[in-house]
């Protein structure tokens, strides 16, 4: 009784959530803090983010951190680097703790940092025939720091948030300067909203069936002079399963797939398929696909996993930028 009780809240927290998602008007691209949107691991990436319903220890905080109340071993942590388009370079750290075997929740901390590297800065100017002048160089940063927790209310159903600190700093900005040269303004611009993240994740009792929601980037508006916006919001439902579960195969080798159906608040929804095969528990094949992508429609990667150490790689290619490269270590004990 209690699991069709855990299972009915789930199915009705989805439905409120996607139904006020789907009734808000859309206003495409009209997010900022995009780099919470990139993928924050290697496995992720490599499997087009189709990662909702996956128990990924400490990484579940950046997807799905309800996930981390299946965190079986006590400590996790992971290191993530990658390049990203523009030579934007992301690092993402986490770490979980699952103190007395998870009897009181699994606590979790993560940190993004984004070097953006030197920008030349503009000014409109109506003397210049170009109708701008050049100003200084700006060097912006991008950063977040979270807390998670997530409670395993039985063996089949839990649930987890996210509460994080995103910061937006553009540096010193010159705005305004006489077309004569003899003054010039410099402003600062740094906001640092709240963002709240939350999931659930029930396994079906079918083999490993599993199923998971996600919100992410639930915010307030956040506003630079008079232009305001949102973090970018998303909506997540996603389903996996190792097909292996049903074969003779299923101890030596496992082939996972996970869906995932996401909507944005920016942009169109997506359908996000990962596939990863793996073989005696130690390497691992990854792809994915994600439609209604003009750029980056498949992805691909593979891990290792051996005496709680693990390293993942994933290469993601881009249609009209380089292909995007990124590693993760991870640590488990």
């Amino acid at each position: 009784m209690l699991r069709n009780n855990n299972l009915k809240i789930a199915l009705l927290l989805t439905l409120v959530l996607f139904s006020g998602a789907l009734a808000e008007n859309i206003k495409y691209a009209q997010t900022g803090f995009q780099f919470l949107s990139v993928p924050a691991d290697a496995r992720s990436a490599a499997m087009a983010e189709a990662v909702t319903s996956l128990e990924m220890n400490s990484r579940s905080s950046f997807a799905n951190p309800s996930c981390l109340g299946f965190m079986e071993k006590m400590v996790d942590i992971t290191l993530s680097s990658n390049t990203w388009i523009a030579d934007i370079v992301h690092n993402n750290f986490s770490v979980a703790f699952n103190p007395l075997g998870g009897r009181y929740g699994t606590v979790g901390m993560t940190f993004r940092s984004v070097n953006y590297g030197e920008i030349q800065g503009t000014a409109v100017s109506s003397s210049d025939p170009d109708g701008y002048i050049l100003t200084n160089i700006i060097t912006p940063t991008a950063n977040a720091f979270g807390f998670s927790y997530a409670k395993k209310l039985n063996d089949r159903f839990a649930v987890g948030g996210q509460i994080s600190q995103a910061t937006m700093d553009f540096g010193n900005m010159e705005i305004s300067a006489s077309e004569t040269g003899d003054s010039t303004t410099f402003v600062s611009y740094s906001k640092s909203p709240i963002a709240l993240d939350f999931g659930t994740i029930y396994k079906m009792g079918i083999e490993s069936l599993q199923f998971g929601m996600s919100v992410r980037n639930f915010s307030g508006e956040v506003k630079y002079e008079n232009e305001g916006f949102q973090l970018p919001l998303a909506f997540t439902l996603g389903f996996s399963a190792d097909v292996m579960d049903f074969t003779p195969l299923k101890k030596s080798q496992s082939l996972l797939v996970s869906i995932d159906a996401t909507h944005y608040r920016e942009r169109p929804e997506q359908i996000k398929i990962g596939l990863e095969y793996t073989l005696m528990n130690f390497l691992a094949v990854r792809g994915g696909y994600v439609s209604n992508s003009d750029e980056n429609d498949f992805s691909f990667g593979m891990g290792i996993s051996k005496f709680g150490f693990g390293f993942d790689y994933a290469y993601v290619p881009f249609e009209s930028f380089d292909a995007v490269q990124m590693m993760t270590l991870r640590f488990e004990f």
